[in-house]
């Protein structure tokens, strides 16, 4: 399908996608208090984030549109806008540097959907369901482009390779991810070496970066708190992927189980599973095209053999060392609302 035909696909699935997206995307009253601090200058980044994607190419711009509309809940810029504000005024940059951690984050996500056929995203449907897969890489690549032209514009070397360094992080995380399929073999330690180079690496450079631009002094222990905060985030995360319904996260229940993605729930499940249980997760993972039944019974044996409990005592581990890095730092609502972030990034239902 040509771009310019894709236009009424769009409009089409819009219309009918926008009661989702207003339960999938909203911003939560516990976030709104997180991102208070910082509100105004949030707004001021939405404005970064188009100067900095405007292209002229027409189809480019298409592409934008959509993406823009699915904005997130701008999570990552909030915690660099408020690290940045830790003990210092920040550099005039700050809004810039806030934009392209987001537009990296946002890269990553349509680059994911590609990888993995995804049809929904924040309940409106992908770039490669719109478009095509070819079109999806296109556009990560796009991002990822304007937000390494934007760092060597404004010259911040010390940013330029934090963020490098998480995006290359991010490349190995989605490789392992790719050789985790089917793999029922994958540990513990597997995972934490996943979710620390797929999520928690951008989420540490937030922070860091924040720190660049503010306080040079707190660097070490907020791109340690985001470190900490990341691996909490993912592991809250794949809970969901357990618990979550359609209508709150904005896609499926047991997305990652369909895509036989291996997670923390079913490795601490399977450490505790009888050998019929281990059998019967087995099988399933043999299963070409899963029906709702049969992800439903995996599901169960997760929640019977602990793998749902084991998972919240290990991202409230991960919550509770978050935590213990913000002691020392200096005090004010920024370091106030970067504590509260810790219980939304593990309570959340979205």
């Amino acid at each position: 399908m040509h771009l310019s035909q894709c236009g009424c696909v769009f409009a089409s699935s819009l219309s009918t996608a926008i009661l989702v997206t207003q339960s999938a995307t909203g911003i939560s009253p516990e976030l709104s208090a997180i991102q208070a601090p910082v509100h105004a200058l949030l707004d001021r980044v939405s404005g970064e984030i188009k100067r900095i994607v405007l292209s002229d190419f027409a189809q480019i711009e298409e592409v934008n549109e959509h993406l823009l509309f699915m904005r997130g809940k701008l999570f990552r810029p909030a915690l660099l806008l408020l690290s940045s504000h830790v003990g210092a005024e920040p550099d005039d940059d700050v809004l810039t540097l806030a934009a392209v951690v987001e537009l990296v984050h946002l890269a990553t996500l349509v680059h994911d959907d590609a990888v993995d056929h995804s049809v929904l995203r924040r309940g409106l449907p992908t770039v490669n369901t719109l478009w095509t897969h070819q079109v999806a890489i296109i556009m990560g690549d796009y991002l990822y482009s304007r937000s390494v032209s934007e760092l060597a514009r404004v010259g911040n070397l010390q940013a330029l390779e934090v963020l490098a360094g998480a995006a290359n992080d991010m490349a190995i995380g989605e490789m392992r991810q790719l050789t985790s399929f089917d793999a029922l073999d994958f540990t513990e330690d597997d995972y934490y070496r996943l979710i620390a180079a797929k999520t928690a690496s951008l989420m540490s450079a937030a922070c860091e970066m924040g720190a660049i631009a503010g306080d040079q002094g707190s660097r070490r222990a907020l791109a340690t708190y985001g470190h900490n905060l990341g691996m909490a985030f993912q592991i809250a995360d794949d809970l969901l992927d357990y618990t979550g319904t359609e209508e709150i996260t904005g896609k499926p229940t047991g997305h990652d189980l369909r895509e036989r993605k291996v997670t923390l729930p079913l490795v601490g499940a399977l450490a505790n599973a009888t050998p019929g249980e281990e059998k019967e997760i087995r099988t399933f993972f043999t299963i070409t095209d899963p029906n709702d039944e049969e992800i439903a019974r995996v599901v169960g044996i997760v929640e019977e053999c602990g793998g749902l409990a084991y998972a919240r005592e290990r991202a409230t581990q991960y919550a509770e060392a978050a935590h213990d890095t913000l002691s020392g730092l200096a005090e004010g609502p920024e370091l106030s609302a970067l504590s509260e972030a810790i219980a939304y990034a593990v309570d959340r239902r979205r």
